[in-house]
């Protein structure tokens, strides 16, 4: 079974455009913490006519930044991965300085309906204002000259999340969905573990071998490092169904026996995690729920 080491050593160099490879410049925003590590990364793509990937939060030190670095070019597009804040919102005030299009996969939205009485613990972290200029489809092309990027349909994470290809060399930008430093928050509503281990299979399949994340540094051997993410998923649902088997009913309970390493301040996305898998085990028919899947239902073995 594939196995996967996490890297922290990560140097941000905040303010300053980081060159990987020859059309490629990272800048990463200094908004760092516990789900963000260091700060969001911004990709700058090409030279002269660029493209702009997840400009972050609204952050004007941040856009200021990006338009120094790119004194002299011009900025057509602006490329957003997915609509969480900190990633999209820093468009809208990028775009009234440079006229540069919007792209993504569109508006933020849910992964499925809010179920009755249910309220969305990570409403906080969308960005509810952003409208791409262009919505983007699955393997559709963005041209911008001596650069091309394919927009890659990864939904999990969140709904409207895609991954980009850089045309002609090993790059691939994978957003939220694949990072080397940790492993990546699926929260239902807003994500989905079934599309998101369906969206590693996905990447796996594809030839870059190189991917540059949304947080941390790039990752190496990329194919093997997502097998590795997905045996570690597997993992992580095997002792979730060892749990239930045990005794354990509750989400809490799960938690606390399978995160006892974790500290207790992020044991809440802990449990959106856990219930991310529970709502795939049952989908599955591996567990029931008699009332339901929700964070404080009752699980049980078949």
């Amino acid at each position: 079974m594939a196995s996967i080491s996490f890297e922290r050593d990560y140097d941000p160099a905040y303010g300053c455009a980081v060159p990987i490879g020859d059309q490629v410049r990272r800048m990463t925003v200094p908004n760092g913490g516990p789900f963000t590590f260091h700060g969001t990364n911004s990709y700058i793509v090409g030279h002269g006519d660029v493209a702009i990937i997840d400009p972050g939060p609204d952050d004007p030190a941040h856009i200021e930044a990006l338009l120094r670095a790119t004194e002299g070019e011009r900025i057509r597009h602006i490329i957003i991965t997915h609509t969480h804040r900190d990633h999209s919102p820093g468009a809208a005030r990028l775009k009234a300085r440079t006229g540069a299009t919007l792209l993504g996969e569109g508006p933020h939205r849910l992964a499925r309906p809010l179920a009755t009485g249910e309220t969305n613990r990570m409403d906080a972290s969308g960005d509810m204002d952003f409208v791409p200029d262009r919505a983007l489809v699955d393997g559709e092309r963005i041209d911008g000259g001596d650069w091309a990027l394919t927009a890659i349909a990864t939904p999990g994470h969140a709904a409207n999340h895609l991954a980009f290809a850089l045309e002609g060399t090993p790059l691939l930008f994978s957003g939220d969905h694949v990072m080397k430093w940790a492993t990546t928050i699926v929260a239902p509503p807003d994500g989905s573990m079934a599309d998101y281990m369906a969206s590693l299979d996905r990447l796996a399949e594809r030839p870059e071998t190189i991917y540059l994340p949304g947080h941390g540094g790039p990752v190496e051997d990329a194919p093997a490092f997502v097998r590795g993410l997905k045996a570690h998923r597997r993992m992580r649902e095997v002792a979730i169904v060892h749990r239930i088997g045990r005794g354990d009913r509750t989400i809490a309970e799960v938690v606390a026996a399978i995160y006892r390493e974790t500290p207790k301040a992020l044991h809440g996305a802990a449990a959106l995690s856990v219930l991310a898998h529970l709502e795939d085990l049952v989908a599955r028919e591996r567990l029931r729920a008699p009332n339901g899947v929700t964070l404080d239902g009752i699980f049980e073995p078949v």
